[in-house]
């Protein structure tokens, strides 16, 4: 907009009338019109998405600015004030986004502001327009879990927050889930994985009044808890095992940072402590093996292996450490101000720097020379790795030796033998012609050399036990904020701070002791990330806890706690949780009981048509949602009911067969994809070799995530593909056929016991009597109409099984 038409709109907002402002009040919902109106969760994701393109950080249209409180009540370049607190009247901010004239009406060239959001900034405005700071912003509150009337419902301190919120709207709770739905979704959530049949029976009569706590106990400490739950925190850190872009090559040993992360849920580590290991395992005053493989964390972004702007490369590689770290452990999109202050958050461009500080002295994942002298490391046993080191030296010593004489040969070459010698051609060179250019002296020792060197090659020694990790520069080098994100124009230099929001003391990074191999930057930036008195750290893993239970967070954007985020539903109950977490010496499985112990967690999905009318999205848990399983629990279950699953944990990662149809989508068709044995393809999918340009079809079809990118939430979509696979896929169909082997072996060839046999392993229940019915009908018409014998039929029967909604969703 033009200045002399912004001043020219500007005059004209006194004399509008508020007509549609009042209409736009009593328009609003039930809900917008009873609640007091909150600045974070209402109004300010309404000025930052509707306004701030015009009216924000960047522009000031008519001398109005919307990001900050003063900057918003400061006079217009007309004389007028947008927000006038407590007097609607006054304010030219109503009666711009209520105008009817579209020319006036703001935004401009927009769509209008609804009905609801005219009433919310309105009745902001009229309440004196209180700018508070985002919740998340401010310091953890306690909080004594509610008073209610009625607390018989109560079985935890968690249903006392949500039933006075589900009381305030007028809701109750659904009834509690049967105890078959409960046994499914517990195994489920805890390990992924169908609970055995015999489980189920035992369950269902075990009348005791701890059964079910019985139950969470002794899936809390199965093996296969860690593999659920480590994939969770792997799709946080964008794991993967090959570096993407053509090449996509592969990222040695990264299998053992998945087998750290599994280990570590499966031991119950301390949250802080798992933390600190991976943000700086090896500046930890005891560094372990098992710290070290944690480092892994840093090197599992994308590397390109030959970019155009090495620079460029370098600092988005830091980018993506600082992406990570940021979002994962904090919550926060501090990577938005890599190139200007973050528009919507208190963050501007020199905390982004700061905060990059305390990563500069890594080293790069690697040069396109040498892919791997900065990110492997040693961690083979100390006399292993001491006589490595020797061997090594003695190598060495005989290496400078043979390259002395090798040299003398290539002087007595011609130019152009010469100049071939200093690059890739010098070995095949050195073995067609270097005897021809030396003295026989010279030919002896060389052979003699070179005889010593197999000699030594052929010790015997165990092989090396590496580790993909972090090594650091022997100084950190000076940090520049970059002018609009450019890495060629750089600004002022900044040291290793954190982000000022949190209003927290400068970092103390000791001096470097002689020998040290690192600053100590980054175990100062951990040491803060896991203070107990941070306010986000604690709080962002207890939202994960919640979501991972629950299918979504208190705080859905689960990366974001920022004010572009989703607000949190329920503040007061995700502060108390954190508490909790905290209080419990950080330690996730009692976390997770305390959750699952809770009457909310216990609810049914049943639907009712209050909860319906009201809360549609289920933002107040008056229910419990019903959730499709992960692409990881179907592969799995599969493999479970078919009775083919092999439970061997760890080491490297396995390659389930892939279609040549598939695999011909890539740029070298096959290239980095091995051949596993049929007993190694059947170990659960957490297992799977990860390539990043090539996921393994069932799982990319069930939503299996991008790992370019922290993922925060999966979606679970419904889409064509998932059904053409399930049905025509041969991976589900070669399992079909395993299913049914496994049912005859068990059920014999009756075609009733058959069936019921079937859906008692797929569908964890009893058979009832429809479906065990239109079961024997399919097989019997599959006989009689398609000529088929009674074991394919049963294949088929099998894969329709498989297919069913009730094997692949959770009440």
């Amino acid at each position: 907009m033009a200045a002399g038409t912004a001043l020219l709109l500007w005059a004209v907002l006194t004399s509008w009338p508020l007509a549609f402002a009042a209409e736009a009040v009593s328009e609003a919902g039930p809900d917008t019109a009873g609640r007091q109106v909150d600045f974070a969760r209402d109004i300010q994701p309404i000025l930052a998405k509707r306004c701030f393109s015009c009216h924000g950080p960047d522009q000031a249209e008519g001398g109005l600015r919307l990001h900050q409180d003063e900057a918003a009540r400061a006079e217009l370049d007309s004389g007028e004030h947008a927000i006038v607190p407590g007097d609607v009247e006054a304010s030219a901010l109503v009666s711009r986004i209520s105008a009817a004239d579209e020319s006036l009406r703001m935004p401009l060239d927009d769509k209008p502001l609804s009905a609801e959001e005219i009433a919310l900034v309105t009745r902001w405005i009229r309440a004196g327009a209180p700018w508070k700071n985002n919740w998340a912003f401010e310091p953890p509150q306690p909080h004594e879990p509610p008073v209610l009337n009625d607390p018989s419902w109560v079985a935890s301190p968690i249903d006392a927050f949500i039933l006075a919120r589900l009381e305030q709207a007028g809701l109750a709770p659904s009834p509690p889930a049967d105890r078959l739905a409960l046994i499914r979704r517990t195994y489920y959530d805890l390990t992924g994985l169908p609970p055995p049949p015999d489980a189920v029976a035992a369950f269902a009569a075990d009348a005791s009044p701890d059964a079910y706590e019985k139950l969470v106990d002794r899936l809390l400490a199965s093996p296969h808890y860690g593999e659920r739950w480590g994939r969770h925190w792997l799709d946080s850190v964008r794991f993967a095992e090959t570096n993407s872009f053509e090449r996509d090559g592969v990222k040695p040993n990264a299998w053992r940072y998945r087998d750290y992360v599994i280990r570590s849920f499966n031991d119950d580590k301390p949250y802080d402590q798992f933390v600190r290991e991976q943000l700086a395992g090896d500046e930890l005053p005891e560094a372990t093996t098992e710290s070290i493989i944690a480092t892994g964390y840093y090197r599992l972004g994308l590397w390109d292996d030959e970019p155009a702007d090495e620079l460029q490369a370098r600092f988005d590689e830091l980018d993506d450490i600082v992406a990570t770290t940021s979002q994962v452990f904090l919550g926060l999109t501090i990577n938005c101000a890599r190139c200007h202050d973050h528009k919507i958050d208190p963050i501007p461009q020199t905390d982004y720097y700061r905060l990059l500080a305390f990563f500069h002295e890594l080293y790069p994942y690697g040069t396109r020379a040498d892919q791997t002298s900065w990110n492997q490391a040693d961690i083979s046993p100390a006399d292993v790795a001491a006589r490595h080191h020797q061997l090594d030296r003695q190598k060495s010593l005989l290496r400078g030796q043979m390259i002395e004489i090798e040299q003398r040969g290539i002087a007595g070459m011609p130019a152009e033998d010469q100049r071939a010698s200093e690059g890739p051609e010098r070995k095949k060179l050195l073995k067609e012609k270097l005897f021809d250019y030396l003295a026989e002296a010279d030919r002896r020792e060389y052979s003699e050399l070179k005889r010593q060197l197999r000699e030594l090659s052929a010790s015997g020694l165990p092989p090396r036990q590496m580790a993909l990790a972090v090594k650091c520069m022997p100084q950190p080098p000076p940090t520049h904020v970059l002018l609009r994100g450019n890495p060629h124009l750089p600004g002022e230099e900044v040291q290793p701070g954190f982000p000022e929001l949190f209003k927290a003391a400068p970092p103390v990074i000791p001096t470097r002791p002689p020998g040290q191999a690192s600053s100590g930057r980054r175990l100062a930036l951990a040491n803060w990330i896991t203070s107990p008195d941070n306010m986000l750290t604690a709080r962002v893993m207890a939202n994960r806890i919640w979501q991972h239970h629950f299918g979504r967070g208190i705080v859905r954007s689960t990366n974001n706690f920022g004010q572009l985020g989703e607000p949190a539903t329920h503040p007061e109950l995700l502060d108390w949780l954190a508490a909790e977490l905290v209080r419990g010496g950080w330690r996730l499985k009692p976390l997770h009981k305390l959750i699952m112990m809770s009457s909310t967690y216990r609810m049914s999905s049943r639907a009712n048509p209050a909860g319906l009318s009201k809360d549609p999205a289920n933002d107040l848990f008056w229910r419990f949602d019903m959730r499709r399983l992960s692409a990881e629990e179907i592969r799995d279950s599969i493999h479970a009911v078919t009775g083919r699953l092999n439970p061997a944990m760890f080491g490297p990662g396995v390659y389930p067969e892939i279609s040549a149809e598939v695999l011909a989508g890539q740029s070298m068709p096959g290239a980095g994809w091995g051949k596993s044995s049929p007993r190694e393809q059947a170990r659960r999918s957490v297992y799977i070799h990860v390539k990043r340009s090539l996921v393994t079809p069932i799982l990319a079809d069930f939503d299996f995530p991008e790992p370019d990118i922290s993922c925060a939430a999966r979606f679970a979509t419904t889409q064509p593909a998932q059904a053409l696979g399930m049905l025509n896929g041969q991976f589900v169909n070669s399992q079909a056929a395993q299913f049914a082997r496994r049912i005859e072996r068990e059920a014999g060839h009756n075609p009733q016991a058959q069936v019921e046999r079937a859906l008692r392993l797929a569908l964890c229940r009893p058979p009832d009597e429809k479906n065990t019915q239109r079961g024997l009908e399919l097989m019997a018409s599959l006989r009689r109409e398609h000529g088929l014998d009674a074991a394919a039929a049963l294949n088929y029967y099998c894969l329709v099984v498989l297919n069913m909604n009730e094997f692949i969703y959770l009440d």
